[in-house]
């Protein structure tokens, strides 16, 4: 029934599991009740349980409870009435974690080929990994330097800057690119997948070059809602493990993730002086305050001040 209605209502592939997720945890939660005969109550103490027990973050628990709603409203055509008092969970302050810039270097050139431009690009970029994975051939703009993100966080679309040190790598790239895609429209291989909306407005779009994925994977996978045998993106856990290792062999001592890429290059923009408006845009940010959490991480936090310890 979710899954029916996830299609139904155009969820992407990723929310649709995200929500199949916790909807699996909430029937184990209240078994043996049925989730058919599901209460407020029930809902109240599972979101109560994640807060309380589980310690999980204000952003977790507020994606629990729009996945156990959409999950009894729309799988079951339930009604729930006025819950709202539960226990909310309590927002912790994380500061980011920051590379230096020589660091970002010997990230870099601990990695080679695909891998590395897509290190690169996320940092240069300031994107999230899924940004990153997503693209397509026509988003990166490498006349005008600009990258589009589609459907970001919060299903909106941004610009943010491309490097221009990485129009000609890139530009070699779609060339390798266009190479295989060629081999694969003579193999006979589906087009890549589009969301349905487009996919019914642009017939063949996914044959064409332009859609092509900017990072595709090596084989050919299953599209689990179609059962075609396409040419997907490159796998996020596969990507993060690179960059993981890649850290590892760079001697650097910290939690290094691709999205350690866009803390890093969020500080770096604000340590040069960009405005922090400006770097919201880039970033993505429905409100400055997210922004600001990268002044607590600048190099020289507080206007410049100098420790009495450097005097």
């Amino acid at each position: 029934m979710l899954v029916s209605a996830a299609r139904r209502k155009g969820l992407s592939w990723r929310s649709e599991q995200t929500y199949r997720g916790w909807a699996k945890r909430f029937v184990e939660f209240i078994h043996p009740t049925s989730p058919d005969v599901a209460s407020e109550g029930d809902v109240k103490s599972f979101l109560e349980d994640l807060a309380v027990k589980q310690r999980v973050g204000p952003a977790t628990q507020k994606q629990a409870l729009n996945a156990v709603v959409f999950f009894l409203r729309e799988g079951f055509g339930m009604k729930l009435g006025d819950f709202s008092d539960f226990k909310r969970a309590m927002p912790g302050r994380r500061v980011p974690t920051v590379l230096s810039k020589e660091e970002v270097r010997r990230l870099c050139e601990a990695l080679t080929g695909t891998t590395r431009l897509m290190v690169e690009l996320a940092y240069g970029s300031g994107l999230r990994v899924m940004e990153l994975l997503r693209l397509r051939v026509q988003d990166l703009d490498l006349e005008r330097g600009q990258v589009t993100v589609r459907a970001g966080k919060g299903d909106k679309d941004r610009l943010t800057v491309l490097p221009l040190r990485l129009v000609e790598p890139l530009r070699a790239h779609v060339g390798r690119l266009r190479e295989l895609h060629g081999k694969d429209c003579a193999a006979g291989v589906p087009g890549v997948w589009l969301p349905e909306g487009l996919e019914r407005k642009y017939r063949g779009a996914g044959q064409q070059l332009a859609w092509q994925w900017m990072f595709p994977s090596r084989e050919l996978a299953l599209d689990p809602q179609s059962g075609l045998r396409r040419r997907h993106h490159v796998l996020d856990s596969a990507f993060q493990k690179a960059v993981k290792a890649a850290g590892l062999r760079a001697g650097i001592d910290k939690r290094v993730t691709p999205h350690t890429l866009r803390h890093s290059f969020a500080t770096h923009l604000l340590e040069a002086g960009t405005d922090i408006r400006t770097v919201q845009e880039l970033l993505g940010h429905s409100s400055v305050e997210t922004t600001q959490i990268y002044t607590h991480v600048m190099q020289r936090p507080g206007l410049g001040v100098r420790s009495p310890f450097d005097s």
